[in-house]
Parts: C-alpha cells; structure tokens; sequence
C-alpha cells in the first residue's frame, strides 16, 4: 500500500502503516511488557513489539485488535491510541509509518498463544528489554512515560491487579511503573483519603508472614466522585 502525503512543494511516498502495540502486565511483584520473536522477514529471529500492517479495508483500532488476536489469540483487548512515529530513518530503505497503542493487563486473565509467524510470545520485566527492532525501544520508552503520567491522573493502575489486593501490593504497583520508592504509611494515608477502596473482611491466604488485609476498587464510587468535581492525583 502506497500513500502519497502532500506537503507544500512536493509529495513524499509512503510504503506503508503498521500498528504496534505496547501490552503491559504485572506480575505480582514486577511490570512486565509483552514482546514476540519474530520467526519469518528481515526480522527474524529478533525481538519486538506486537506488530503488523494495516490493511486497505480497516481502521487502525480495528487492526489493532486483529493484529493482537493474529499474533497472541488475545481478543477484547481495550487498546489506547498513542500517536503516529514518522521518523523517516525508523525503518531503512523503506518510508513506514507506524501508529502505536498501549494497554495494561492483568496477566493471570490471559493466556498467550503464539502464532506460527513468531517464534516466541514472551514476558520481559521492564528494566529488562532486549535491544527492539526498528524504533520499537523508543516507542516502548514514550509508552512507559505516558504510562506514568496517566496513572498520577487516573486510576488506571488497578487494571494490573487481581480483584482483590493489599495495600503493599498497590504500593508496590506504584514504584514499579513510576520507578521510585514510596514510603508506605504516606502511600496509605493517601490512598484511602481518596475513598476509592472498598476494605474487605477478608485477608490475605496461604501467605507464611502476617496476612494483611484485602481490598478492591470500586468503579461505581469513583464514577460518582468525579461526577462531583473529585480530581484523581497521585
């Protein structure tokens, strides 16, 4: 697919558009972003994140959610666009923009399944990336600072918990994605001033220190609360 961009004296050939997407994940005590082997093309056998061209006939969204499916049989995936990386040098000998997408997960909800295009699909922690084909390094960095940014502002944090979860493990969520170290009764002082938990008379099972107490969130508060002006900042 060729596409002509116009600009004011000429007009530059674009090969083509692929979508990537950046699948963040906590692993109970780590965040983790999902990244393929690529097992055909000039890419093989290097790492990467999930990506593929876009076709004549969809929208971005909706490649994303098949490239996603194609390449992991993860499916409903609630994708947030990021921007279009333009860089002329990003892919050699080839004009190739790309659209990327970011989401966070909870692991244990999925099952990853390779496809027969890839050799692996496989969890790398965060502070653990190999060297990423293209510019995807890059745009795995601007995901993660737009990830930080977002989770000061929004709850959107929980998504990487189970249900029910303690108060250090919420902490511990916090330090990974911002990549700083909390003082624990602030964080907790902080975190329940906002009224957004619901503390469960329940705790924690099978554990071999002291259990502590269970909690979730609750969407239909926070709902309510920013309906009267309440401003999530972390």
């Amino acid at each position: 697919m060729i596409i002509e961009v116009a600009t004011e004296n000429k007009k530059i050939a674009v090969d083509g558009i692929t979508i990537d997407c950046v699948i963040f994940g906590f692993n109970k005590e780590s965040l983790e972003v999902l990244l393929v082997q690529h097992a055909e093309g000039e890419s093989i056998g290097k790492w990467g994140l999930l990506g593929g061209w876009l076709q004549k006939e969809e929208s971005s969204d909706d490649a994303a959610q098949r490239i996603l499916y194609e390449l992991t049989s993860m499916d409903n995936i609630y994708l947030e666009q990021l921007k279009a990386f333009t860089n002329p040098k990003r892919v050699v000998e080839r004009r190739v923009v790309t659209i990327g997408y970011y989401t966070l997960i909870n692991r244990e909800d999925y099952n990853i399944k390779a496809s027969l295009t890839v050799r692996e699909a496989k969890w790398h922690k965060i502070n653990d990336i190999p060297d990423l084909i293209f510019d995807h390094n890059e745009i795995l960095e601007f995901s993660l600072v737009h990830l930080q940014n977002r989770v000061r502002q929004a709850p959107i944090g929980f998504n990487l918990l189970p249900e029910k979860f303690t108060l250090l493990q919420l902490m511990h969520l916090y330090e990974e994605i911002l990549g700083i170290e909390l003082e624990k009764s602030n964080f907790r002082r902080k975190i329940l001033h906002m009224k957004l938990l619901v503390g469960l008379d329940e705790k924690q099972q099978d554990v071999s220190h002291r259990a502590a107490k269970l909690y979730k969130f609750d969407s239909e508060i926070y709902k309510k609360l920013t309906q009267k002006g309440f401003n999530f900042e972390f």
